[in-house]
């Protein structure tokens, strides 16, 4: 890039326009131009003077590997530099030792020479720094004539002039060290893991966010916009009273996990976020409240986690009286219908069994229930493959649908193994199956007929087992099942409305 390119805009009489590179060129004062990477973008005739170096073997070259100095003038003038680009305002050196090397027509080697350099931003359209313009004076001559005159080498100046020097350079390293510390705070408050935000004035504008407050919102532009304005959503939903209430108070204000509606994308639905948050009043010298510092944490997942855990903890409150009401229920009827203990406890113990083979299978899918076939397999699987066949669709039973299933299976089961088709050699039992239209909700309807076992009659009361098959279904399934005590098979009839369709 040459100098011109850095010039002013044409003035409306082109006849009237200087010579921009020329004038750079005849400058009096050695001046040279470095791009953001601290390369050559242009010099003068009076720099190529003063460092003894054509212009060609300037442009383009980073100034620290045509003059490179480690040591301390090394770290001023690259501190210096980054200051000018990060700050995008001017800065000086009073006095800077920086050796420079000698060509070897003049024997080689590196002469000590002593600057004043003051370098000037160029800012592009966004503020930028693009380029830095060095404008830097030797004083080496004015250096060696201190040194004759006060003695001693060239760096020994009159008392006066040298308390003077020391607190400039006191002043420079002072400032040196806002300007880190300004730098590292704002660098943590950016790279702050919880959100962070500045607001200003009665209206509340934004004047610094960090980058977890921009994650929050969606990236918008919201610098120098009231918060209404910049987060229209939020109207409504009390944030902006919170907010003007610790203005006016100066009291802070704590919130946890409260709800807000915010769009995070551009067009997108509003999204519910869970924050943890303080608003705290920010005061001027005077006292006065001039601002609200947000800072907090998107505790959303949190929320989410501890609601399904509370959940999760009804449901099983939930389940465990279910499964105990079953189990007295199994318990009573059980003893109730008498005979001696052992078999009393043997038909006991083989229903909490079948509870739990069915708690088993819906246990496998979190308790969000279970395929009927699955539940008939477990029930059957004591007896031969050949001794029963299963026909129907695939039909998926809610948790409470699967358990009853699964006792009224098992008293089937258990009742063809002592009186039906799966006592003898050549029974069969036969489970068919099928939906259809129920209304609201589909509706199952299952058929379990026994063949070729013993010849059946009907009992002459009714037992523990047929009362179940009977009941099982009735109550909060809305469902019903009915026996029929055929002479070649006992069949049941069942249907059951379906929770899942």
């Amino acid at each position: 890039m040459s100098i011109d390119a850095l010039a002013p805009p044409a003035l409306p009489d082109s006849d009237l326009q200087p010579d921009f590179h020329a004038l750079f060129q005849v400058l009096p004062s050695p001046y040279m131009v470095l791009d953001r990477e601290l390369r050559y973008v242009a010099v003068n005739d009076a720099y190529c003077a003063v460092t003894e170096r054509r212009a060609d073997e300037l442009i383009g070259r980073p100034i620290f590997e045509l003059f490179p100095n480690p040591g301390e003038g090394g770290r001023r003038l690259r501190a210096s530099f980054e200051q000018v680009i990060e700050t995008g305002k001017p800065h000086s050196i009073p006095l800077i030792p920086y050796p420079i090397p000698l060509p070897i027509s003049r024997g080689g080697g590196f002469e000590m020479r002593y600057w004043s350099a003051a370098h000037t931003p160029l800012l592009d359209a966004q503020g930028r720094t693009r380029f830095i313009v060095q404008n830097t004076v030797d004083v080496t001559d004015l250096q060696r004539l201190k040194a004759m005159a006060y003695g001693g080498d060239a760096e020994a100046l009159a008392p006066r002039e040298a308390t003077l020097l020391q607190r400039a350079q006191e002043v420079e390293r002072a400032n040196r060290n806002l300007l880190e510390e300004s730098r590292s705070l704002r660098d943590l408050f950016a790279q702050a893991p919880g959100f962070m935000a500045v607001l200003s004035g009665p209206d509340l504008i934004f004047s610094l966010v960090n980058n977890t407050y921009q994650q929050l919102i969606g990236h918008r532009p919201v610098i120098g916009r009231p918060v209404l304005e910049a987060l229209p959503e939020i109207a409504g939903q009390g944030f902006d009273r919170l907010l003007h209430e610790v203005m006016r108070s100066g009291e802070p204000y704590i919130g946890s996990a409260l709800s807000v509606m915010l769009q995070r994308e551009p067009g997108a639905p509003l999204e519910e976020r869970f924050l943890d948050f303080i608003y705290q009043p920010m005061r001027d010298p005077t006292g006065e409240v001039w601002g609200v510092f947000v800072e907090g944490s998107d505790v959303t997942d949190r929320v989410l986690a501890e609601r399904r855990q509370k959940l999760l903890l009804d449901e099983l409150n939930h389940r465990v009286k279910n499964t105990l009401s079953t189990v007295q229920a199994i318990a009573a009827q059980t003893l109730r219908s008498g005979g001696d203990v052992a078999a009393v406890r043997e038909a006991f113990e083989s229903r909490l069994m079948a509870l739990s083979a069915t708690h088993d299978l819906l246990t496998a899918t979190s308790w969000q229930g279970a395929a009927l076939r699955d539940v008939l397999l477990v029930e059957l699987k004591p007896y031969a493959a050949e001794r029963y066949r299963l026909a129907g669709p695939e039909v998926a039973l809610a948790p409470a649908e699967a358990l009853a299933f699964g006792l009224l299976i098992h008293e089937l089961a258990t009742n063809a193994a002592k009186y039906g088709a799966l006592k003898g050699d050549d029974g069969l039992v036969e489970v068919c199956w099928g939906r259809m239209d129920g209304g609201d909700r589909p509706l199952l309807i299952l058929n379990w007929t026994e063949s070729g076992g013993p010849r059946v009659t009907p009992p002459s009361r009714r037992g523990f087992g047929s009362r179940l098959i009977e009941r099982s279904l009735k109550g909060a399934l809305r469902g019903s099942a009915e026996l029929d005590f055929a002479p070649e098979g006992l069949r049941c009839h069942v249907e059951l409305p379906l929770s899942h369709g």
